[in-house]
């Protein structure tokens, strides 16, 4: 297996990966320009998206120019920076500080228990930023703003995945305008146990409110993963299993309303919030009536009302 920080890298032909490695190294020491081999437009447009998502933490430049020369077989790289060079010193030294800050709770984590420690930390301290502005694509968004749009989110997972010794690639899925999705969307792919899952943190993040958390895109399959999300730019591992989706593996997807009864009542009992998922068939409009009514049963049978 390659590092865990060059999986794109792997998917690239021997002049791209020159290509991806120059681009890396000219970023890194904050080049005006520097040299790549001669590759089109849209070659090196997409190893500069590539290597930006196998690499995270060059979060400070996210466009380029280039001059070709006739009869080269070079062209010269001209990246576009969105700080001064004393800032972007500054914001790294304050990127690796806070990552640092945040992976130090979760070194002796199991690799589950680090993959929800990160979909937490993302779901309540990041807003999706709708404004969409450059550095919320990027970690400084995520970890340094608190403000960051899909791309800015699954990087940040990334980068402290990859801290924490746990093999994670961003996932990135095509727009369809026609159909009303008007950007690429992206999302992370987190190895656990030696197999891969599907982690959503931007649509979880979307759906929690009030301080419930929620985990309907934690450790999905292929399968599960593409009933709402659209097919990818560049592959990525296969996600085959699916037994350990969260509310599956915390035995709180549920079957028949028994279920639902029995922890309802556990639920009332200690005042809890009651968070669970329903795969006892379609969710019809009577099947969703009986649930509540279930709900408000035993809610008045401790003289409680539900909410």
């Amino acid at each position: 297996m390659a590092k865990i920080d060059s999986y794109y890298y792997n998917l690239l032909g021997k002049e791209g990966q020159k290509a991806y490695y120059a681009m890396k190294e000219g970023l890194l020491a904050m080049k005006d320009s520097f040299e790549v081999p001669l590759l089109s437009q849209k070659e090196l447009s997409d190893i500069y998206f590539m290597f930006r998502l196998d690499c995270p933490e060059i979060f400070y430049s996210v466009t380029f120019r280039y001059k070709y020369y006739k009869d080269s077989s070079v062209v010269e790289l001209i990246p576009e920076y969105l700080f001064t060079r004393d800032k972007i010193k500054e914001h790294r030294q304050a990127m690796e500080a806070r990552i640092e800050k945040l992976v130090r709770p979760a070194k002796e984590m199991s690799d589950r228990d680090k993959e929800l420690y990160v979909h937490d930390f993302l779901v309540k301290n990041v807003h999706y930023d709708k404004l969409k502005k450059e550095y919320s694509h990027e970690i400084i968004g995520a970890l340094g703003n608190g403000v960051a749009v899909c791309e800015g989110i699954a990087k940040a997972a990334k980068v402290l995945f990859d801290r924490m010794g746990l093999e994670c690639i961003v996932a990135l899925a095509e727009d369809d305008p026609e159909n009303g999705i008007k950007s690429r969307h992206a999302w992370n792919v987190v190895k656990i146990d030696g197999k891969y899952y599907h982690m959503d943190a931007t649509f979880d993040n979307n759906l929690s409110k009030e301080d419930i958390i929620r985990y309907d895109y934690v450790n999905l399959s292929d399968k599960q993963i593409f009933k709402d999300h659209e097919p990818l730019v560049w592959k990525v591992p296969e996600c085959v299993d699916g037994d350990h989706f969260y509310y599956k593996e915390k035995k709180i997807s549920w079957t028949t309303l028994d279920e639902v009864r029995n922890r309802t009542k556990q639920a009332v009992k200690k005042g809890r919030h009651l968070l669970f998922h329903w795969r006892g068939g379609y969710l019809t409009k009577e099947v969703l009536h009986d649930i509540f009514e279930i709900f408000s049963e035993e809610a008045e049978a401790r003289g409680k009302k539900v909410k």
